[in-house]
């Protein structure tokens, strides 16, 4: 089939991230829905990799850009002007965490909020070690690939930061290795690219203990899972202990770009001197995403949306049952499938896909299928979408 001119131009001008990009052409997406401009309608079971936590063009978030976009863009770059919607929502979030997560700072993008945050480690603690585990995903910029759980990611870029040094995720042994020398570990509450691995025995509450002992910062990285994916705000918050530093991203504004980073107003102080300018971004803050990512916790934090995620949890779990899915990895509606090879599972997402279905994978464990939907999606699309997933399984 002759590729249209939107596609044509796609592969000609704009850079690609793999060589089998699908050139998939977008129409317009709603709640749940991607519609494409074959005339079909694609049920989204991937949700823009995790970002679109209220599915796509939530009423309340796109009020909420409107209403901003009237009233100004950016005045000013991070740090210098009061505006409503970025104060409101870092009053907002210190309301919703708990102690001394009380100050946050507004970036870009999660990869952004990982390099401040170790830059604030050092600058709190006067060290230089990170420490990272193996298998982590956090970014790819220089610092974030840096902490990269695999040398394939990372052997073409090198040299990349020195001093960082990786342990085993859920290995209570190797936390001997985190030391007086170390200033931060960077952790993922659940480890995302290499299969939706969730902490095991208290694992997370005993890593903040070790930090403790050493005095080293515990920077738990939530761009993933945070913002009602898990059931809670933050997947921490399961786990019965509080980081030194918050990362989040993602689903933080239902699809615009945001990262931000949030620890004590003490800790996060030392930014602003010797040097100042300790992290500075342009467009951090930006008002009209702030807007977005406010909308999102508003619509978080007084629906019962959170509530739900148990139960669609659950239900995926009673219908994704089939002789070629292995297991389902995650939690809430972070879940993968696992299928019996990385080849299976790339055909698999392609077949459905056909069939009107989105899947995508994981990066680090493609035979992982990616089940993030929005946490809107009713349960008759659950049903709808698995009943897609293991037709397309039953046609292998």
């Amino acid at each position: 089939m002759k590729a249209s001119k939107l596609q044509q131009d796609f592969f000609q001008y704009q850079a690609k991230t793999t060589p089998f990009a699908s050139g998939f052409e977008v129409d317009f997406a709603r709640g749940t829905y991607v519609y494409g401009k074959d005339g079909k309608a694609y049920l989204d079971f991937a949700a823009g990799v995790s970002a679109n936590t209220l599915g796509h063009s939530h009423p309340r978030v796109n009020q909420a850009i409107k209403n901003q976009v009237d009233r100004h863009l950016h005045v000013m770059v991070y740090g210098e002007y009061a505006q409503e919607k970025p104060v409101e929502l870092c009053r907002k979030l210190a309301a919703a965490l708990p102690n001394p997560l009380d100050t946050t700072y507004l970036v870009n993008s999660g990869t952004e909020a990982i390099e401040a945050s170790m830059k604030l480690a050092k600058r709190y603690t006067g060290r230089e070690e990170i420490i990272a585990c193996k298998n982590a995903y956090h970014g790819n910029t220089h610092g974030s690939l840096s902490l990269a759980g695999r040398e394939e990611k990372k052997r073409a870029f090198r040299p990349l930061l020195p001093n960082i040094n990786f342990i085993e995720f859920n290995s209570e042994l190797e936390l001997a290795k985190i030391t007086q020398k170390t200033a931060g570990v960077v952790v993922e509450t659940i480890q995302g690219a290499s299969g939706f691995k969730l902490p095991q025995n208290d694992y997370l509450k005993k890593l903040k203990n070790r930090c403790e002992e050493v005095g080293a910062l515990l920077i738990l990285d939530e761009i993933q899972p945070g913002f009602g994916r898990t059931g809670k705000l933050f997947a921490f918050e399961h786990y019965d202990m509080v980081p030194d530093v918050l990362v989040m991203g993602k689903g933080m504004a239902s699809g615009m770009p945001i990262g931000a980073f949030t620890a004590s107003a003490e800790m996060m102080d030392c930014l602003s001197h010797h040097p100042t300018l300790g992290h500075i971004t342009t467009f951090g803050g930006n008002p009209v995403v702030a807007a977005a990512a406010l909308a999102t916790l508003d619509e978080l934090l007084e629906s019962d949306l959170m509530h739900q995620i148990d139960e669609k949890e659950k239900l995926f779990r009673e219908l994704l049952v089939h002789p070629k899915i292995k297991t389902v990895h995650g939690r809430g509606l972070m879940l993968a499938p696992e299928l019996e090879s990385e080849e299976f599972a790339l055909e698999v997402a392609a077949k459905a896909m056909k069939k009107g279905l989105i899947l995508f994978w994981l990066m680090y464990s493609i035979q992982n299928l990616r089940i993030t939907p929005p946490i809107t999606i009713s349960k008759e699309e659950i049903r709808e979408g698995c009943g897609i997933l293991l037709e397309v399984l039953d046609e292998f």
